[in-house]
């Protein structure tokens, strides 16, 4: 199969490449990304390598481009990472969001629908739920429950798995939507939590921590996600939403003071900061649905993922010092730049 993965240079998608080349060889994976400011060429320097794989450089909201791919590479199924994801960011400038997550999404949805693909799967998020009170472990997100968002960046994906449905239904598109918890683990951006803690520590810098470190997320190895995600997208029924959780819940005090006595640092490092606005208490899903459906269980406990997240950081130094310094932006100038 021919299998078009947006946002492949992020750090799901680039996880999931590398997944899909590892586990069915027999497919050619067609690569898009933009490579803004969280899109990292470096990361696919050894999929490059794969005559099953290729890169192209584009935007999502570009339809002209857009639909030029998908006349020339005929993908059979398409899997939409690409998104602009950090909260922070959304809160700042929410237009981009809503032009990306939203816009872009429809681009894709038409060039789908246009070209006749087997099979649009988006990747959604457990945000659009809202978020789920400290006081009650025993509330979880369901497939069916309410969208309620709290942010912008949340807001733009609820956004666009509702397009995604109605394409679904008025088009007859075949569609399915994953909806997965905090994802960590290599290739992660260092503007988020996990990775954010292990380079200051490192260079003991100031952790900066929001509020008290109360909040709760569920914690899910990248690898448990991406296996979830070849299911749902080859078996799952047409229409349908899939949770995806790691039953890693952890809060984020927590997981900052593992990372530090996991790297021999002290605690006083860490630095509490005014909350992020809007900021969610908990998010906790329930997979059982894809457990049911699929037999996807995730492999990975926290426990033993971050160590593994961790020491893939300390042994990829230059990955994460060319992102902190800007020097990776030049990697795609030095790749393809005289071709």
């Amino acid at each position: 199969m021919n299998i078009l993965v947006t946002g492949a240079a992020g750090f799901i998608g680039s996880n999931f490449v590398y997944y899909m080349l590892e586990k069915h060889p027999e497919d050619r994976i067609v690569a898009l990304d933009a490579l803004t400011y969280a899109g990292n060429l470096e990361t696919l320097e050894e999929a490059l390598e794969n005559k099953n794989f290729k890169f192209i450089k584009g935007d999502i909201y570009d339809k002209k481009h857009v639909f030029e791919i998908f006349r020339e590479e005929k993908p059979d199924i398409v899997v939409n990472f690409a998104a602009e994801t950090h909260v922070d960011r959304s809160i700042e400038d929410p237009g981009i969001f809503v032009r990306t997550n939203v816009g872009g999404t429809q681009v894709l949805l038409d060039a789908a629908t246009e070209f006749g693909v087997t099979r649009f799967h988006q990747i959604g998020t457990d945000e659009v739920y809202g978020d789920l009170p400290l006081d009650r472990p025993d509330l979880f997100f369901k497939e069916d429950m309410p969208l309620k968002a709290s942010s912008p960046y949340s807001a733009s994906k609820a956004s666009a798995d509702l397009l995604t449905m109605a394409y679904h239904r008025t088009y007859g598109l075949p569609v399915t939507i994953s909806r997965c918890s905090n994802n960590y683990g290599p290739y992660q951006f260092p503007e988020k939590l996990i990775p954010l803690v292990i380079y200051r520590a490192e260079n003991d810098e100031s952790i900066p921590v929001y509020g008290t470190g109360d909040n709760v997320r569920d914690w899910l190895y990248v690898m448990d996600h991406c296996s979830a995600i070849d299911l749902i997208m080859r078996d799952g029924r047409d229409g349908e939403i899939y949770n995806i959780g790691g039953h890693n819940e952890r809060n984020n005090i927590t997981v900052v003071r593992r990372i530090l006595e996991y790297l021999g640092k002290p605690e006083s490092l860490i630095t509490f900061v005014t909350d992020r606005k809007g900021h969610d208490k908990r998010y906790a899903i329930d997979p059982e649905k894809t457990k049911k459906e699929l037999g996807w269980e995730p492999e990975t406990r926290f426990e033993d993922g971050i160590g593994m997240t961790i020491d893939w950081y300390l042994e990829h130094r230059s990955w994460w010092e060319h992102i902190v310094s800007g020097d990776y932006q030049n990697y795609y100038q030095k790749m393809y730049g005289d071709r």
